[in-house]
């Protein structure tokens, strides 16, 4: 049995675009004055009709804390 091959699809290749947003992991400070912990987890794209966004997460953090999505630094912009 042949299997469903969209042509068109095939032919088409995507071409690579930095993330939109950076997504990270932010643990609170446990004490007084200090900073929170930022961890990288991932990115987002923007969709190509503009409303939406695809959110890749490279690990899952288990403990507590937030996701935060961030646009990325010009630095960062280089890779995903």
């Amino acid at each position: 049995m042949a299997r469903y091959s969209n042509k068109k699809a095939e032919k088409e290749t995507r071409k690579a675009v930095p993330p939109a947003l950076i997504a990270y992991h932010v643990t609170e400070a446990r004490k007084e004055g200090e900073k929170g912990f930022w961890t990288r987890v991932g990115a987002a794209w923007e969709h190509e009709d503009g409303k939406g966004l695809t959110l890749q997460l490279d690990l899952v953090p288990v403990a507590g804390g937030r996701i935060v999505l961030r646009a990325p630094n010009e630095d960062q912009e280089g890779g995903a």
